[in-house]
C-alpha cells in the first residue's frame, strides 16, 4: 500500500482525473456513476466510479508540484495508466480570458520538483499526444472557449510577477499554474500517459481571481471535457 493514498490494487481506474482541491474531487464524484471513496488519508480524497460506462477515478493531489508528484507516483503503483490534471491557472496573455479553458501541450518547468527529477538536466515536460487530442476533441464538442499550447509551472503563487507576463507570453506561454510539469515528468518516468486542462481564474500578477460562483460554470465545463476525454482514453 502506498504511504499517502491508502488504497489497494483494483481500487483505482486506469484513467484518473487530478484536481488539487478535495472539494473539486467531490464535485467530480457527483458526476460519475457509483462513486466510491477509496482514500481520505491526508485529505487526499479519491473516488472511483464510471462515466458513460467507462471506469474513471478522481484523485486529489493537493497544491504544488511536490504533492502532485507524490500522488502520480502512488497512482502508478496502484495501476493507473493515464492521468489528467484539472485545475485553475492564471492567464498570461490578453487573449486568454477568465473562464476560458487551457489545454496544455507541455509545461515550462520553473518548479524545483521537475528539476530534482531531471537531476538538473534541461528537460521539456510534455503532455501525451493521445490525451491532448482527446481533450481538444471533447472541448470542441462541448463548445467551450479554449486555447491549446504551452503553459508554465511555478512554485510560488504570491510572488512579484512584474515582467513575468511579458517575458513568458513572448515565449508562447498561455498560462501559469503549479502542478502540471511534475505530473508530466513523473508520468513519463513511470510509463503513464498524461494531460492537463485548466480554467483561467485570473491574469498572472493579479491576485484577485474571479469569484467562485462566477467561475463554477467554467469549472463544470472543464470537468465535463475531462470526463468525455476519459471515455475515449479507456483502453
Amino acid at each position: 500500500m502506498p504511504v499517502h493514498i491508502r488504497a489497494e490494487a483494483g481500487d483505482v481506474a486506469e484513467v484518473v482525473l487530478l484536481p488539487g482541491d478535495p472539494g473539486r474531487a467531490k464535485r467530480v464524484a457527483k458526476q460519475i456513476d457509483g462513486a466510491r471513496c477509496y482514500n481520505e488519508n491526508r485529505g487526499l480524497l479519491g473516488y472511483t466510479g464510471s462515466y458513460r460506462g467507462a471506469p474513471v477515478s478522481v484523485q486529489t493531489t493537493g497544491m504544488g508540484a511536490p504533492s502532485a508528484a507524490i500522488a502520480v507516483e502512488e497512482l502508478a503503483m496502484l495501476g493507473a495508466k493515464t492521468v489528467i490534471r484539472i485545475g485553475t491557472c492564471g492567464g498570461a496573455t490578453p487573449d486568454v480570458a477568465a473562464g476560458d479553458l487551457v489545454i496544455a501541450t507541455a509545461s515550462c518547468p520553473l518548479d524545483g520538483t521537475t528539476r530534482r527529477y531531471a537531476h538538473g538536466d534541461a528537460y521539456a515536460p510534455a503532455a501525451s499526444y493521445s490525451v491532448v487530442s482527446a481533450l481538444v476533441s471533447a472541448a470542441l464538442l462541448s463548445g467551450a472557449r479554449h486555447h491549446v499550447g504551452l503553459i508554465a509551472t511555478d512554485d510560488v503563487l504570491y510572488a512579484d510577477n512584474s515582467g513575468w507576463t511579458d517575458a513568458w507570453s513572448a515565449r508562447g506561454v498561455l498560462a501559469q499554474e503549479m502542478e502540471a510539469s511534475a505530473v508530466f515528468t513523473v508520468a513519463a518516468l513511470r510509463g503513464l500517459r498524461a494531460g492537463c486542462v485548466l480554467v483561467v481564474a485570473n491574469n498572472v500578477g493579479e491576485h484577485d481571481r474571479v469569484a467562485d460562483g462566477e467561475l463554477q460554470p467554467s469549472i463544470d465545463a472543464m470537468i465535463g471535457v475531462a470526463l468525455e476525454a476519459a471515455v475515449t482514453l479507456v483502453a
